[in-house]
């Protein structure tokens, strides 16, 4: 719902302006309304987080988030997810994937990028990045779409098994990409949590860097380590609503997962 112009909320409460821009922006700083850049000051919905398990489940391999996990756990939740098809490119790496890769800069990698959705919202931006050696025994990295039963399952058919991952997590600021796709503030109140994934063979070649960005408001994130029981308090409706951009962390990071 739109909340009334700045002018017909001085005329209706009978306040100047500089009351009615200060009300706005408390209200504003305690997340009741949101502002969008030549549309105007709407009141905020009631949303309820995705929770994504960034882990994998030891007794089933499923987990991870990452293509038919992702969808099969948002689905399990009782939402509709989606996704465009993976735009490919080949591309040569800069110094930032070459590093995380260690591969030599300039070197060829093939790129899949993905827009993935929940409830035909835009939930997240995943890009995946691998030496572009490696098709030479995977040769369909490199084709258009999707590959059916996930990247990494297909690897492993082809005798490049991911045998781990790690994962490094930050909250920073959007881009102006992100802000146009998240359609998110411009005053860069609400910031996207960006998650780099590395991608290990099992003799500990880096085969795989995956960064996905999601709107770090509308996400939970749950790590499980150990021998921990899975709760189902960790669902959509059960963490406090403080930890609504959070991560929970119930307790090792096992091989699974898929990526575009």
């Amino acid at each position: 719902m739109r909340v009334p112009t700045e002018d017909q909320l001085m005329a209706t409460y009978v306040a100047s302006r500089n009351t009615v821009r200060g009300a706005l922006k408390e209200l504003t700083i305690r997340g009741f309304v949101y502002t969008l850049h030549g549309k105007g000051t709407f009141v905020s919905e009631r949303v309820i987080p995705i929770v994504t398990t960034l882990t994998v489940d030891p007794k089933t391999g499923a987990g991870g988030d990452e293509g038919l996990v992702y969808t099969g756990e948002v689905a399990a939740s009782g939402r509709s997810p989606s996704a465009d098809e993976p735009r490919v490119e080949i591309r040569k790496a800069d110094t930032a994937v070459a590093h995380l890769l260690r591969i030599s800069e300039g070197t060829e990698i093939i790129v899949r990028h993905q827009n993935r959705y929940v409830d035909g919202l835009p939930w997240s931006l995943q890009t995946s990045y691998y030496p572009r050696s490696l098709s030479h025994r995977a040769p369909r990295l490199l084709d258009a779409g999707s590959v059916e039963e996930g990247t990494v399952a297909y690897m492993a058919e082809c005798g490049i098994r991911q045998a781990g991952y790690q994962d490094a997590i930050q909250w920073r600021a959007p881009d102006q990409d992100e802000i146009a796709y998240f359609d998110l503030p411009v005053d860069g109140r609400v910031q996207v949590t960006e998650i780099r994934r590395l991608a290990f063979d099992e003799n500990q070649n880096r085969v795989r860097l995956t960064i996905t960005v999601y709107r770090a408001d509308r996400n939970r994130f749950v790590l499980n380590v150990g021998n921990a029981p899975i709760s189902e308090m960790f669902g959509n409706h059960d963490l406090p609503s403080a930890c609504a951009a959070g991560l929970v962390i119930m307790g090792v990071m096992i091989p699974g997962g898929e990526a575009p």
